[in-house]
């Protein structure tokens, strides 16, 4: 199913019809301020090892997931001061970071250390979704085998047919990733360049 939903202002309708979708357990592919993601509830099991399977990834390398904002970031992460502060200069924005998750988050969303990507895109359709589900909305871009990203929605609709439930058309996206820095013991690491300025961290 492709569904268009206004960019700058996501119709309430709509939105409650996806997260509908997403608190069956289903999956989708939505629009964020990089990439078009494919995304789960996190608290759905099911649903993740669904992901799991159709980005045919390893247990051992979990995925990030959207939250609405830096307060529902604080459920989900410990975020101390500094990491606060640097977050709440670039959020939302397009940047992955790095942090200890709490005990709200299940254990195939964290690393072995225990860690979690954590993302606030700068994009008004992953927000409204997060925000409505109530639950943080997993995160991987949705890509070919060969890891070529999907601009188009009405392509990546084609290319995943039924393995995926809801297709979001949210308009054209940036297909830069976003930039990953770790915030682990406030000690700031670039993982990963990417969309966004990083050099607050450098």
């Amino acid at each position: 199913m492709l569904i268009r939903v206004n960019p700058d202002n996501p119709q309430p309708r709509l939105i409650s019809q996806i997260t509908d979708t997403l608190k069956q357990g289903g999956v989708i592919a939505y629009p964020t301020d990089t990439n078009y993601g494919i995304g789960c509830d996190i608290m759905n099991k099911k649903a993740i090892e669904k992901v799991y399977l159709l980005k045919q990834r390893s247990k051992n390398q979990p995925f990030s997931f959207i939250c609405s904002d830096l307060k529902h970031i604080s459920d989900y992460a410990k975020v101390s001061n500094v990491a606060y502060r640097n977050m709440k200069r670039l959020l939302p924005g397009p940047y992955t970071f790095i942090l200890p998750g709490s005990k709200m988050v299940p254990k195939m969303m964290l690393t072995k250390r225990k860690t979690a990507g954590i993302r606030v895109p700068d994009n008004a359709i992953a927000l409204a979704i997060a925000r409505e589900l109530g639950n943080p909305v997993l995160s991987t871009s949705a890509t070919d085998p060969d890891g070529n990203v999907f601009e188009d929605p009405s392509l990546l609709h084609d290319w995943f047919g039924n393995r995926i439930d809801m297709v979001i058309d949210g308009g054209p996206v940036t297909g830069r990733a976003s930039s990953v820095v770790s915030l682990i013991d406030d000690v700031p690491e670039i993982i990963r360049h990417g969309a966004g300025d990083v050099s607050l961290f450098e």
